[in-house]
């Protein structure tokens, strides 16, 4: 039997959010997700929450959403890994970016805007995130991150830093981390134009 998907008004939102990782089943149908399955992820607002409230959906059921499912904030098409390969990815230690990053967003103080902005970028860098969408919003532009072995979502707001101000914020970045970490400074210390990655298939 499928479940009904009760529409979510639009309302306003966090500028920055941490969401669950993938489900291992269908959000409608309940069927369990097979390995290297494709299938779609929606985030929709979350009036309970202030926040996103993510859905999995497989293909045929993503498909037969009606008008009256709700309009997602975001959607992309991912590939499902099943939890025995989620438990191969190496623990980081607890310095590293993408802890400080989840950390700082689930504070979501206005003046680690700019931080958590490098620290997506330096995780996407590492091939840890990969951007699936960019969403422009009353506030700015929110860029979405999934994270590529667990499948968790990070939505960080894009500060439009300027590039003069790109290598000092690296450098105050960098003392928030462990020592031995490397300085993520790119070439000519300017920072990666999200732009230019191109973003998970549709």
């Amino acid at each position: 039997m499928t479940k009904p998907i009760t529409p979510i008004p639009l309302m306003p939102l966090a500028d920055s959010w941490h969401i669950k990782s993938r489900a291992h089943h269908c959000s409608v149908t309940e069927k369990p997700f097979e390995d290297a399955e494709a299938f779609f992820t929606a985030l929709f607002p979350d009036p309970e929450s202030n926040g996103y409230l993510r859905l999995d959906f497989s293909q045929e059921a993503w498909r037969a959403r009606g008008e009256n499912s709700g309009q997602p904030f975001s959607f992309w098409r991912t590939i499902y890994r099943p939890p025995e390969e989620d438990a191969k990815v190496e623990i980081v230690d607890r310095d590293d970016p993408e802890s400080l990053l989840t950390s700082l967003i689930e504070q979501d103080e206005a003046h680690t805007e700019n931080t958590r902005y490098i620290l997506a970028i330096m995780l996407e860098r590492k091939k840890i995130l990969i951007e699936t969408d960019s969403q422009k919003t009353r506030t700015g532009l929110l860029r979405i991150y999934e994270h590529r072995y667990s499948g968790e979502v990070f939505i960080v707001k894009d500060p439009q830093i300027p590039l003069s101000e790109v290598a000092p914020l690296q450098e105050e970045v960098q003392k928030l981390l462990s020592p031995d970490e490397e300085t993520e400074t790119l070439p000519g210390g300017e920072c990666e134009d999200p732009s230019t990655v191109s973003p998970a298939e549709q």
